[in-house]
């Protein structure tokens, strides 16, 4: 990068308006900083060893989500007492502890013999991991500030780094304790998995994960109907339901019909809701009200209905 392009980095915020209190996420703007090509290097070298070695333990989407529910219940391990457990980590990125995270990389790569990354040695490689988290200085209301817990958000190398210290947390809290044949899956920082045991037995185990480490806090939801991620799924007496989930603080807002965009963009709009609404929907009442919801939303966006009915 050429000194001249050279930027400091700088923090604000986005309201998270899922949340109670809409409460702000700090991300920081690092794409002139200075580690920028590092961190985009180490994140292109090590998310697909990532995405390769612990492919079973995550949740791609919802799509996935249905389909390793769908095993588990051919596998016999569905009934009617199947509960449904979900959390979410407090501030992942932001309380990552820094050296901590280091040597879990460190492990993840031996582990699986990767000693070489594309000729790099995996000293090399956490030294450059180290001057990502450890050279993160940025400015904010007209002070410098230099990051000492965390990664930034905002820097592509935080996701795969936040994605193997979990590789190390899960398996030493909540895959400790659940059996084996269990389904257990993760999307970054939102858990998912399923337990035939009863409620008392199951927050024993959050509970016992909520106090393994000073930085790692989560909210857990145990119920035989829940939502995650896009998708709502609910265990009717043994047999699984499922439909598209929207979040009570979405708003109904997606790309205007009179927006200067090219016409295929907006078939592509809604396309790709009915698709998503075909492949949850476990019943055809419940893809109706999708399809319902969907029109509602186009036209409300200024979709003529002449071209929703040629779409639908």
């Amino acid at each position: 990068m050429a000194k001249n392009k050279i930027e400091l980095a700088y923090m604000y915020f986005l309201p998270k308006p899922h949340k109670k209190g809409t409460p702000l996420r700090p991300i920081i703007n690092t794409i002139h900083a200075v580690t920028a090509r590092i961190s985009k290097f180490l994140d292109q070298k090590l998310r697909p060893l990532f995405d390769r070695y612990v492919r079973s333990t995550t949740i791609v989407d919802g799509v996935d989500l249905l389909h390793q529910i769908d095993q588990y219940i051919q596998k016999g391990y569905f009934n009617s007492s199947t509960l449904f457990i979900t959390f979410d980590i407090t501030n992942l990125y932001t309380l990552l502890p820094q050296e901590e995270s280091l040597k879990i990389l460190d492990e993840f790569l031996r582990q699986h013999n990767c000693h070489r990354i594309h000729g790099i040695s995996i000293e090399t490689i956490i030294e450059l991991a180290r001057l990502v988290l450890q050279a993160n200085a940025f400015v904010y209301g007209k002070k410098f500030y230099r990051q000492i817990i965390g990664g930034a958000m905002g820097s592509p190398f935080t996701l795969t780094l936040a994605n193997i210290f979990m590789w190390k947390w899960e398996r030493q809290t909540i895959l400790s304790k659940l059996p084996s044949y269990e389904l257990y899956g993760r999307y970054i920082d939102d858990v998912f998995f399923t337990s035939n045991e009863n409620e008392t037995t199951i927050k024993e185990w959050l509970d016992f994960t909520n106090q393994f480490h000073p930085n790692i806090k989560l909210t857990y939801t145990i119920s035989q109907c829940l939502p995650f991620l896009d998708v709502l799924i609910h265990n009717q007496n043994g047999t699984l339901s499922s439909s598209v989930y929207h979040k009570p603080a979405a708003e109904p807002t997606i790309l205007s019909y009179i927006s200067d965009h090219p016409r295929h963009i907006f078939r592509n709009v809604i396309q790709t809701a009915l698709m998503r609404a075909i492949r949850y929907s476990s019943t055809f009442e419940a893809f109706n009200i999708e399809r319902r919801t969907i029109r509602l939303t186009l036209l409300y966006n200024n979709y003529p209905s002449i071209y929703i009915n040629e779409q639908f």
